[in-house]
């Protein structure tokens, strides 16, 4: 198995391990992220219906940052997701970080969100 399969796997792994213990409900729905090597996707999903309540990543035609996968993107759509949830009327949420480490772009986002007024 060659060097990106391996991590994918893990990855993959890691990301099932935390789905059996964070899931999100309609009072309480899961901020999942997931990054690409360009871009960084978030979403606030309400597991129990299967239903995305509302979602921001970088290539949303609102987002306006200069680069899509950095930590300054991850920060806009950190604001733009809560923004978008309290919108809906969500202040407090579990956070998926999706199988990557709390680092970099996905702890820059995570602190974003906090920012906007979303609690995790």
């Amino acid at each position: 198995m060659d060097r990106q399969k391996a991590k994918q796997t893990r990855r993959n792994r890691r990301r099932v391990g935390i789905r059996k213990r964070v899931s999100g409900t309609g009072t309480i729905p899961r901020l999942s992220i997931y990054r690409s090597l360009r871009h960084v996707y978030a979403q606030v999903v309400n597991d129990l219906d299967g239903t995305t309540i509302c979602a921001a990543s970088t290539m949303d035609k609102s987002y306006s940052g200069e680069g899509t996968g950095n930590t300054e993107a991850a920060k806009a759509v950190g604001k733009l997701i809560a923004e978008r949830a309290k919108a809906k009327g969500i202040e407090t949420v579990v956070f998926d970080r999706g199988g990557f480490r709390y680092h970099g772009r996905v702890q820059a986002l995570a602190d974003a969100a906090r920012e906007g007024g979303l609690k995790f």
